[in-house]
């Protein structure tokens, strides 16, 4: 299986979560009320979402700070949410340094601000296999 599709099963279900929370709210409410909306879907596929995950950030093997992600799904895949016109570089920037920071190796930005809701699937190439994550 190609690294693009890791995970595929997991990542399916959380952007058909995502296209039911965006085909019922449409755009233009605040990330909260996605977030809370994405929540309740992720309940009803059975996914095991944490939401809010604290999330250690090291530089040199040392604990620098702390980031909560929006959503940990499976302990497998991480989950950035927007409510914004339109994606941006900086944004997909700040996924690609959560998944690389957090070790996980796929994640997930979508956005929720545009008419068709975006999502970029991100895979991270610093990955290390043997380490585990909370």
């Amino acid at each position: 299986m190609s690294n693009e599709y890791k995970h595929g099963d997991i990542t399916s279900g959380i952007i058909a979560a995502a296209m039911k929370v965006h085909s019922t709210l449409k755009s233009g409410f605040q990330e909260i009320i996605y977030h809370r909306a994405l929540e309740i879907e992720f309940r009803s596929k059975n996914l095991l979402a944490q939401s809010e995950k604290e999330m250690p950030i090291y530089y040199e093997g040392i604990q620098i700070g702390i980031r909560r992600v929006d959503f940990l799904i499976e302990k497998k895949v991480c989950v950035e949410i927007k409510a914004v016109t339109q994606l941006e570089d900086v944004h997909l920037a700040q996924a690609l340094n959560y998944i690389e920071a957090y070790n996980i190796e796929v994640g997930l930005l979508i956005n929720f601000g545009s008419k068709s809701l975006e999502f970029k699937r991100l895979l991270n190439k610093k990955f290390i296999d043997n380490i585990i994550n909370p």
